[in-house]
């Protein structure tokens, strides 16, 4: 879907940032967003819910404890101070907007045009353009056929709406054949499923030792989360937030979010033992929940 639509993108003349920052930026947010729009409209909102907050309490302990592992993580100042603060307001929002037990359409009108802004702002800073969509990749894009272009597009989006319809539907039989709460296998499960993009991403990124894109990749995927996924999904429909979410999950999400600071503040990198350390903490989270 997305090589379709950036092919297709290319040729009417968008720039490879634009593209980036758009099109890429969603695909890679695309499984979750059709899975929590398909478990909403199923009436299973623990799972909708479940699927954000677990993702992003994944990709701060486990995705980028194990890139750290993999080689420490340098970050420049420009990360910590838009990347990691924008995500930090988008957790802190999105716990705020759900402690009257929804995400309403207004919440999710809220959010999405808040993704817009810092979108647009990134957009503006020239020097913030990701990297996900090069000059090179645009020029190649340009020349594959038409035909070839939308036969991707279509082939992506069933992939996409059947892979979500099974997912959520599995899910619930799982739940309901070992006696496990919705909300656990949407915080494990299918949290770390569909995390696992972001887990590849900044592996690669690691190995190649460019650490810099692997923390954005992770702080950008969260915040991505919770304002396209629970904002449009928001819009569709309106999500139901339980209070062991409010009184557990939530306060975890926040809490990883918020550990992450002095971690990447302390000289600028997070160490192999810092990895460590998130892995750990990770793994107390997941018993805490069994």
């Amino acid at each position: 879907m997305v090589d379709g639509a950036s092919a297709i993108a290319a040729k009417l003349g968008m720039s490879p940032g634009l593209i980036g920052m758009t099109i890429v930026a969603f695909g890679t947010s695309a499984p979750e967003l059709l899975v929590s729009v398909t478990a909403a409209l199923k009436g299973t909102s623990d799972i909708a819910v479940g699927n954000v907050v677990g993702s992003n309490i994944s990709n701060i302990s486990l995705v980028l404890g194990i890139s750290a592992l993999i080689y420490p993580i340098k970050l420049n100042f420009q990360i910590l101070k838009f990347d990691y603060l924008f995500t930090l307001f988008a957790t802190i929002l999105f716990y705020l907007l759900a402690l009257n037990n929804w995400i309403s359409l207004w919440d999710g009108i809220i959010l999405f045009l808040l993704l817009i802004l810092i979108n647009w702002f990134y957009f503006k800073k020239s020097n913030q353009l990701p990297e996900e969509f090069s000059t090179k990749e645009a020029e190649k894009a340009k020349h594959e056929p038409h035909l070839k272009s939308i036969g991707y597009i279509i082939a992506g989006i069933l992939g996409l709406y059947f892979g979500a319809e099974l997912l959520v539907n599995n899910a619930v039989t799982l739940a309901k054949e070992y006696g496990v709460s919705e909300r656990i296998i949407g915080v494990t499960i299918i949290a770390i499923g569909t995390s696992l993009p972001e887990l590849a991403t900044s592996v690669v990124a690691a190995r190649k030792k460019e650490t810099d894109i692997a923390l954005g990749n992770i702080l950008g995927s969260n915040m991505q989360n919770i304002l396209s996924i629970i904002g449009v999904t928001a819009i569709i429909k309106p999500i139901e937030v339980s209070d062991l979410f409010l009184s557990t999950d939530f306060l975890w999400m926040i809490g990883f979010t918020v550990l992450l600071f002095p971690i990447m503040r302390t000289s600028y990198k997070i160490s192999r033992l810092e990895g460590g350390i998130l892995l750990v903490v990770y793994g107390l989270y997941l018993i805490f929940l069994l």
